[in-house]
């Protein structure tokens, strides 16, 4: 989903339209390589020979290979028609000449296709719709349960529809609202509180929840912090739960808006508490990185060992930040132009920060696994730059603690969220 933000976030910095296709029993194009054999399928069994095993000669739905079946034969299309899948995500596909520039995101039998050519995109479609049975579906308004809408001053893409229903859902229509998604300082632990007799309701609130994350960083902290216990959950648990629920609920019609006004460029801020999860002591990494007007990537992530100081866990925060922005600074060669200059993060740390720019091994850093000290390579070969930031403006502080009103709805505006009511007054 970080490929679908990118590519909006580039439209939109462009001016550029956006088009949706679907591919109508997409499996059924695949071609297998290897004997596969199923049974003779209910009301089909044959009555001369009912012991039979039928050998298949294309893939099915269900089968294991069908998907990679079906992006073989989409992809040597694509290929044949002058696109290159990308070295960063295999989903997308490009085709540069020139000044011409166009991309197809493929997702299983879903595809946007956008650039700055309306013609190279209209022979585009229409070579499709011969080689394969599409739909055709004009300029994109949803994708995946996203719901896109395009203005002269930008893009907006949200969950509006999605929001509403899990709050119908899970029966929270009547009732109050509230105005962050955690209470500050919440303290949730594995053992507190009645087990739930069952489990499944609060497991499809999270799983519902999580997929609201896709739109909705605000609520990535919280949803992450309540994720940690779907092995037993208990009932302080479930009302943690439905707090973030009623938090959407107050903010259904929120998305992130990528103004065409913004300069495509990227931006990123880590963060980190330290022994914030009450039963291992562990710390939570969090990191966003921002691409015109809105972010694009983020992460709040409990960390996988136990910092011994505060420094250490923004340290550990940081490295997972540099993994992430090399990745993005290779999907934008790809998909818009090489990235000239190193990409800066930023963090409120400055102990942590002096750490990345000093490559000296100090008695109280050598126990820090080596795969932290990445983010020191990239440093001195000039692809990252670090520097400092002030703790309430660094935008990865909401995914990294359970934040106040004020301070909350502040970031949550700074990373690019508004509401479709807003979006639609402007001019």
């Amino acid at each position: 989903m970080t490929s679908v933000r990118m590519v909006i976030a580039l439209a939109a910095c462009q001016g550029w339209r956006m088009w949706q296709l679907d591919v109508k029993n997409a499996f059924l194009y695949g071609e297998i390589d290897k004997d596969i054999f199923m049974d003779q399928p209910l009301g089909f069994v044959s009555e001369v020979h009912p012991d039979y095993v039928c050998k298949l000669r294309k893939a099915l739905y269900g089968l294991k290979q069908a998907p990679r079946a079906w992006y073989g034969k989409i992809a040597e299309y694509l290929q044949f028609c002058g696109y290159l899948a990308s070295n960063s995500d295999s989903s997308l596909f490009i085709k540069k000449k020139g000044e011409l520039s166009v991309l197809v995101l493929l997702y299983v039998d879903d595809m946007i296709i956008t650039g700055n050519s309306e013609e190279e995109v209209a022979r585009l479609r229409a070579e499709l719709a011969i080689r394969f049975e599409m739909k055709d579906l004009g300029e994109l308004h949803h994708f995946l349960g996203l719901e896109v809408e395009r203005k002269e001053s930008g893009i907006l893409i949200c969950q509006k529809g999605y929001a509403e229903r899990i709050v119908n859902q899970f029966g929270l229509v009547e009732g109050k609202t509230c105005s962050t998604p955690m209470d500050q300082g919440l303290k949730l632990r594995r053992d507190e509180g009645r087990v739930l007799p069952d489990p499944l309701v609060f497991r499809a609130l999270i799983g519902s929840l999580i997929y609201l994350t896709i739109t909705r960083p605000d609520i990535a902290y919280a949803v992450g912090r309540v994720s940690r216990f779907m092995a037993e959950p208990r009932k302080s648990h479930l009302v943690a739960a439905k707090n973030i629920l009623k938090y959407v609920k107050a903010t259904s019609d929120m998305g992130l808006l990528y103004r065409r006004d913004a300069s495509f460029s990227l931006l990123g801020y880590t963060d980190a508490d330290y022994g914030g999860d009450s039963d291992d002591r562990r710390s939570t990494s969090g990191y966003v990185f921002t691409c015109g007007s809105a972010g694009i990537s983020w992460c709040s992530k409990k960390q996988d060992s136990v910092s011994v100081s505060t420094t250490e866990a923004e340290y550990k925060a940081s490295a997972l930040a540099a993994r992430e922005a090399i990745w993005l600074r290779r999907l934008v060669d790809d998909v818009h132009e090489e990235v000239q200059g190193p990409t800066l993060l930023r963090g409120d740390n400055e102990s942590a920060l002096k750490l990345v720019n000093n490559p000296v091994c100090h008695a109280r850093t050598k126990h820090i696994e080596i795969d932290h000290h990445f983010i020191r390579e990239k440093v001195l070969e000039g692809s990252l730059v670090v520097g400092h930031v002030r703790s309430e403006d660094n935008l990865a502080d909401i995914f990294t603690k359970s934040l106040s009103k004020g301070p909350f709805q502040r970031l949550r505006g700074l990373l690019g969220l508004i509401t479709t009511s807003h979006f639609k007054g402007e001019c």
